[in-house]
């Protein structure tokens, strides 16, 4: 499978994630995206940077497109983090070799959105990456 089917088919056909982009572990290269989804390349590598530093990611609000984030969630060990912008939400989880960043929108439970994140996460990690 390519990395831009797991978007479109692990992500995005579960319609509890709108929005969505996988890149590098080191967050220095896209291996798949929804177009439109825009994030920076300074924010990706901010994330690969600091997934595991708990006080990163609260000390400091992400601009995700045109809107602000802040990091409500963090799991200890990096885990996942968790931002918001109203009622829609970013899921970001790290595994071994990929960083996934996936967008929910306002009529989405955070809970849902990061199970669909957790599952796409968890299946790369079995696979070695």
């Amino acid at each position: 499978m390519s990395w831009q089917s797991y978007v479109d088919t692990s992500l995005l056909s579960s319609h509890k994630i709108d929005k969505a982009a996988i890149f590098s572990a080191d967050g220095e290269s896209v291996w798949a995206t929804t177009p439109g989804f825009n994030i920076t390349p300074e924010t990706v590598k901010f994330f690969a940077a600091n997934y595991d530093s708990l006080d990163s990611f609260f000390s400091k609000s992400t601009n995700i497109g045109e809107a602000k984030y802040v990091c409500i969630a963090q799991e200890p060990a990096g885990d996942g983090a968790y931002l918001r912008h109203g009622k829609m939400g970013v899921v970001i989880i790290k595994t071994k070799q990929a960083l996934i960043i996936a967008h929910h929108p306002d009529t989405v439970e955070r809970y849902d959105a990061t199970k669909v994140t957790v599952a796409l996460a968890t299946y790369l990690t079995s696979v070695g990456y």
